[in-house]
């Protein structure tokens, strides 16, 4: 249920000489800001410095005219954000800007560093200064610092050593880099636009721009552009791919292309296959948690041949990241989020259907909220597998205790949240839906098995400043690795 999983961050480049890169930048992440809205950030680089404006809220909050005419250039990258590593406050909002033996950037990361903690407490024997508690400040450094006669070197260096997920978004004065790590855990991709070229985590903010969609950028893959033109390196040799099956779930926009795929369709396939793992035959009407689950509802309704219609309207100007980890104001925030229509859910037996199940605590005000307004029945059908294992990659659900599906069976999730069935899609259907090798997936989440050794539990505060101390033990610990 959306309000217990928090997004992944989204970030964008432009290099668009005669263009106002500011103001690209900024629409660019006004079609991402789906992806976080904690923070917002925009650098620019005029071929001599670095103009960097962050700030609290959405892109439109953090930005204005004044803004934006304060940020020349011809190169730019932005970051909306959401924290996985790091508190939730400005000095944790990107791009980041740092300067080293490399010479001065600047740094948009998506995804989370498992070994943050441990490269940080590297940097810092070596002279480092860092200023903030995020993994992202952490990859900044090692680019600034890395050793090599060139960027392919230095690339190199660096994504050798980082284990976790990351799309990334920098600037040089004088060039821009977008790069993939190598499991292409999340998504990123290139356009051209106007003899310039742009990047986004998504390519439906090409849309909005004008942009030409022309790939994703593979896993492992750094595209490198500067005045010369467009380079594109991958610095280590081929490794495993674990691609987040979440982002065709949930985090995604449905109008944007992942894995050569538009997710719309893919969505509606897992509405489909639940469908036939677990039909209602005695349901009236099928509806959906807005907007995430809509297509899967519909999807559902195809294959069960029960109505779709539409029972719960969303208030689209609470944002994904609204409710705060509070149970008192989770419950508030499903009344804010939903209102029912009483007059197509009366007397009726409901089929709702969700992409996923965290907490619970969301779901179940959904499902009383509908009770009150009329329902007779809610089969509650859910397209992910129950989530048992916490994420390690840029998803914050939590510890592995606040998960239901870890704590419960079915029987006692059913009957905690109130539905009267449940059914979640099985992890082979899911893989089925998706259209994907299930050796190319993260699926982590639902089966305990990490692309990548990661600690037994790990504190997104665990590198804010203190007393200045790191233990380096904490990061000793790792869960089960996928067999390949």
């Amino acid at each position: 249920m959306l309000p217990s999983l928090r997004e992944a961050c989204g970030v964008f480049g432009v290099y668009a000489p005669g263009e106002d890169v500011a103001r690209v930048t900024f629409f660019g992440l006004y079609a991402l800001q789906h992806r976080g809205q904690e923070s917002a950030g925009i650098a620019t680089s005029n071929s001599r410095t670095l103009y960097l404006k962050t700030g609290m809220g959405l892109v439109s909050q953090v930005f204005d005219e004044d803004d934006l005419s304060y940020l020349p250039g011809k190169f730019a990258i932005g970051h909306t954000r959401y924290s996985t590593t790091g508190a939730s406050n400005c000095d944790n909002a990107q791009p980041f800007r740092v300067s080293g033996p490399n010479g001065e950037l600047a740094l948009g990361h998506n995804g989370n560093i498992v070994n943050a903690a441990v490269l940080r407490e590297d940097l810092v024997r070596e002279g480092v200064t860092f200023t903030t508690g995020s993994d992202s400040e952490v990859i900044a450094q090692m680019l600034a610092n890395a050793p090599g006669v060139d960027w392919k070197e230095r690339w190199a260096h660096v994504m050798r050593k980082l284990n976790g997920s990351y799309s990334l978004a920098v600037i040089t004065p004088d060039a821009m880099m977008m790069a993939r790590d190598p499991m292409g855990n999340r998504p990123l991709c290139l356009g051209k636009l106007d003899g310039g070229w742009v990047a986004a985590s998504e390519s439906c903010a090409f849309d909005h721009l004008g942009a030409t969609f022309i790939r994703e950028i593979e896993p492992g893959e750094v595209i490198y552009i500067d005045a010369e033109g467009l380079q594109s390196m991958k610095p280590l040799d081929e490794q495993p791919h674990a691609f987040c099956v979440f982002e065709y779930i949930y985090f995604a926009r449905p109008d944007s292309v992942l894995g050569g795929k538009l997710v719309y369709p893919v969505r509606m396939n897992l509405g489909r296959q639940l469908a036939k793992e677990h039909p209602a035959p005695n349901a009236d009407v099928v509806i959906g948690v807005p907007d995430s689950a809509t297509a899967a509802a519909i999807g559902y309704s195809q294959a069960s041949g029960i109505p779709f219609v539409e029972g719960l309207v969303k208030n689209r100007y609470v944002g994904r990241t609204f409710i705060q980890p509070d149970q008192r104001l989770r419950e508030i925030g499903v009344h804010l989020k939903f209102n029912p229509l009483r007059e197509v859910l009366q007397d009726r037996s409901i089929v709702l259907v969700d992409d996923s199940i965290v907490r619970g605590t969301t779901t179940t005000g959904v499902i009383q909220m509908l009770k009150r307004a009329g329902a007779r029945e809610v089969h509650m059908r859910v397209t992910a597998p129950p989530i048992t294992h916490p994420c390690f990659y840029g998803i914050d659900m939590g510890t592995r205790w606040e998960l239901i599906a870890s704590q419960k069976n079915l029987e006692d999730i059913r009957a905690q949240i109130g539905a009267d069935s449940l059914g979640y899609l099985s992890a082979e259907g899911l893989v089925s839906a998706v259209a994907t090798a299930k050796d190319k997936l993260c699926m982590a989440c639902f089966t305990g098995e990490y692309p990548r050794p990661v600690p037994l539990q790990m504190d997104k505060l665990a590198m804010e400043p203190t007393d200045g101390s790191l233990d380096r033990h904490e990061s000793e610990y790792t869960l089960p690795v996928r067999r390949a």
